[in-house]
């Protein structure tokens, strides 16, 4: 008796691993099948009910038309450059996409030129590797071409990244972004300076935020050695060695109307507001919104009207705007306006700046805003 229950129990165990092997020889079978339905015979392809996957010719041929050329345009300078490249290259492979240009920048030209180079050779997407300078350039020989650029923010402010939620610490999520993101079309803001009563003929592009007066001397003072170890706040321990600095006179036209005078210690034009640590500079700016954003910004009564200030674009951050009426009786002011094209003219002549990089002195500078164009790869909703 114990004899025919173990071989019963033998032939159920069998029976059971007989089944588990068609099982999965059916499930392997008709997933090759699917991707190559030649590789099983036509009988069996009846039997298991094989049907391709495969998409129809007509979508095949777009497929292979989304598939990009991709080029990186990579500050050499930054921290981490090397394994940055490795999963760059790894990203695009297990995409199969071709290998992709690697362009590194230099001191003479920092991006635009390598930009220009990959766009020759045919690349749908440029990646631009690096802080603010490196994505302004690359931004400058792409804008109104159509081809998308992507980011991989390593610099230390980062601002236009920030102000796009794009995720600063995680490469592999951002190399995602570029590219497999949504594109979204964005604005570039444009400045030209005066010197000495005439135009450089150069015009010089900008997407987080271009100034004249205390702003662009802040930048100027930035130790580049705080600014590593310390990084954005490196910028405002820079700001505390011109507070005592005369405020500057300004005459400002916005959009041709009638000029208007006064004093302050800044003026920026803004495509974006968001600056490190969560402060909104300019609540309101937008750079999908195919207009710039002038602001001018004072102080008085020394510590007072900073502490002022400082208070007032922390209020402003949370959506608290003060009155008009009681601007006049606060030892510091910010004063909003918007535009398509602003003209500055400085009394003295003054420190520019573009994204954080220095444009020397200038008497006068004229900006406005070329809308949408530049197609950016973002997050996708």
């Amino acid at each position: 008796m114990v004899v025919e229950w173990i071989t019963l129990g033998v032939a159920v165990l069998a029976l059971l691993v007989a089944l588990l092997a068609l099982s999965l020889a059916t499930t392997i079978t008709r997933r090759v099948g699917s991707r190559d339905p030649i590789a099983v015979p036509k009988p069996w392809r009846r039997v298991l009910g094989v049907t391709s996957v495969l998409p129809a010719a007509e979508t095949v041929h777009l497929v292979q038309q989304r598939r990009q050329r991709v080029a990186f345009v990579a500050n050499p300078t930054k921290a981490g450059i090397t394994e940055v490249r490795e999963q760059a290259l790894r990203a695009c492979s297990i995409r199969y996409l071709a290998e992709p240009m690697w362009l590194h920048t230099t001191a003479e030209d920092p991006g635009t030129g390598q930009a220009r180079e990959a766009v020759e050779a045919g690349a749908d997407l440029v990646i631009a590797v690096g802080g603010d300078g490196t994505v302004r350039a690359v931004a400058e020989a792409l804008a109104g071409t159509g081809v998308a650029m992507g980011i991989l923010p390593l610099g230390t402010g980062n601002l236009f990244a920030r102000n796009f939620d794009l995720p600063l610490e995680d490469i592999p999520a951002l190399l995602r972004i570029a590219l497999e993101g949504a594109e979204e079309s964005v604005d570039v803001g444009w400045l030209q300076v005066e010197r000495g009563g005439r135009k450089d003929p150069r015009r010089y592009p900008f997407l987080v935020i271009a100034g004249t007066g205390i702003d662009a001397d802040m930048v100027g003072g930035t130790n580049d050695h705080l600014k590593k170890r310390l990084g954005w706040l490196a910028y405002f321990l820079a700001l505390t060695k011109f507070m005592r600095k005369r405020r500057m006179t300004a005459t400002v036209s916005i959009d041709g109307s009638t000029p208007l005078t006064g004093q302050m210690r800044t003026v920026l034009i803004a495509n974006v507001g968001r600056l490190p640590g969560g402060f909104m500079l300019i609540p309101d700016a937008s750079a999908t919104d195919g207009r710039l954003d002038i602001a001018s910004l004072d102080a008085r009564a020394g510590i007072v009207g900073w502490t002022d200030l400082y208070t007032t674009v922390v209020a402003q951050g949370v959506g608290w705007n003060q009155p008009e009426i009681l601007k006049a009786y606060r030892a510091s002011r910010i004063d909003h306006a918007r535009a398509h094209k602003v003209s500055i003219r400085m009394e003295h002549s003054q420190l520019v700046q573009v994204d954080g990089d220095l444009l020397g002195d200038a008497t006068a500078i004229e900006a406005w805003v070329e809308p949408g164009a530049l197609r950016l790869r973002v997050p996708v909703a």
